[in-house]
């Protein structure tokens, strides 16, 4: 239980470390998602997610909901439930080993307690990997899964997708606090070389921009001196095509204003 409890943390604080400024975790984290994805209820979700423990729970009442929530959630591709005959045949099993896990709580002889099966060993645990192969490859054990391990489990394509963001340089650019904080992990970097890191990001925007104003301003006197020089080319031509000013002769007309030929 303890190494689950660590286990989820840690992932929760490298999702922490990849948001950056004016991002959080509602902003990456669906909690309806993690919910379907990881079989754990939502208020459960809810409560892992702010540090909380999850009530108590049986681990036969668990792989019991969690096999009722894959029959509710993964469905037919006309919406209904696959039975029980159909996902014990998947995996030469029969109803009745269903049936048996379903109704796996037994009586001890002579004490009145209830006895609980474990996670493994005979029947009920090939029966569980079967369920959860046919539910579209789910993974090994994630019928019998403790809370913060199945969360832990589902928030994974979380943390990968924030990942593959960081490593893209324009993403690291789009987010540099992001970049900050994460560069922050590393405890052989100190505060004036993360400092120098961001400097420097900041200079190459600057000149990026001031190239891009450059260009933008360039392209404006182009487009204008062009405009300009084909006004002034403009002339009266003669029957050869050529303009009469070019080669020296009178234009007729010549003290009238020109005609702004468009």
């Amino acid at each position: 239980m303890r190494e689950a409890r660590r286990g989820l943390a840690e992932t929760l604080s490298h999702i922490d470390s990849l948001l950056g400024d004016g991002r959080s975790r509602e902003d990456v984290l669906d909690v309806g998602r993690l919910s379907l994805d990881s079989g754990v209820p939502r208020e459960v979700v809810e409560a892992l997610l702010e540090g909380g423990e999850p009530p108590a729970e049986d681990i036969t009442d668990r792989i019991v909901r969690r096999f009722g929530h894959l029959r509710e959630t993964r469905l037919r591709p006309d919406g209904s439930r696959h039975s029980y005959e159909e996902i014990a045949a998947a995996f030469g099993a029969s109803r009745a080993s269903l049936s048996n896990l379903l109704n796996s709580r037994r009586r001890t002889a002579g004490r009145g307690a209830e006895q609980r099966p474990g996670r493994s060993g005979g029947p009920l645990a090939s029966t569980q990997a079967g369920i959860e192969t046919f539910y579209f490859g789910q993974p090994n054990g994630w019928l019998s899964a403790e809370p913060e391990t199945a969360l832990d489990d589902a928030l994974q394509p979380v943390l990968r997708g924030l990942e593959e963001q960081a490593a893209d340089p324009m993403a690291r650019l789009r987010h540099a606090h992001g970049l900050r904080r994460l560069a922050a992990r590393a405890p052989q970097l100190a505060e004036e070389e993360i400092q120098l890191v961001t400097d420097w990001i900041d200079t190459i925007l600057e000149r990026r921009r001031a190239q891009d104003a450059r260009g933008a301003q360039g392209a404006q006197g182009a487009q204008g001196a062009e405009g300009e020089q084909g006004t002034q080319g403009q002339g009266v031509r003669r029957p050869g095509g050529q303009r009469a000013q070019d080669q020296g002769a009178p234009t007729p007309g010549a003290d009238a204003p020109p005609r702004d030929v468009r």
